[in-house]
């Protein structure tokens, strides 16, 4: 007599995980996290633009790859939570990232603008990413 293997998609504790998981990416706190950071990330991509330094081309290039890529991590959070929890410090290393860009890149304006931009847009960013990480942390207990 042989017995099938179980599938391992159906073992209780995977599936209370997955559950909780789901819970916590109902809850209010969490969906408007999720879509502040979708916010910030298409903010971040198109400040170039909106702010007037797209004449500075590293600069540019890194806000809208870091902005497409927190607005990317941010849609992740939202539709597979369970699958993309673990990167939430992501967020906020694209958040301290933004912040220090415009000191970091070569071609930088020395204008306000971008500088402003980047610090506030940065600090939410991170700010929203370490909210993630919280409700991950505290969906675990």
């Amino acid at each position: 007599m042989t017995t099938q293997p179980s599938r391992i998609e159906q073992h209780p504790d995977l599936m209370e995980l997955q559950a909780r998981y789901v819970e916590a990416s109902t809850k209010p706190a969490a969906q408007a996290t999720e879509g502040l950071s979708l916010l910030t990330g298409l903010y971040l991509a198109i400040s170039p633009w909106a702010v007037g330094f797209y004449d500075a081309p590293a600069l540019t290039v890194s806000n809208l790859i870091s902005g497409l890529a927190l607005a990317v991590l941010s849609l992740g959070f939202g539709s597979a939570y369970e699958r993309t929890h673990g990167l939430s410090w992501v967020a906020a290393a694209i958040g301290v990232w933004t912040i220090v860009a415009p000191w970091a890149v070569s071609d930088a304006p020395d204008s306000v603008g971008p500088v402003v931009t980047n610090v506030i847009t940065g600090g939410v960013a991170c700010l929203l990413g370490l909210v993630t990480i919280s409700l991950a942390r505290m969906q675990r207990k």
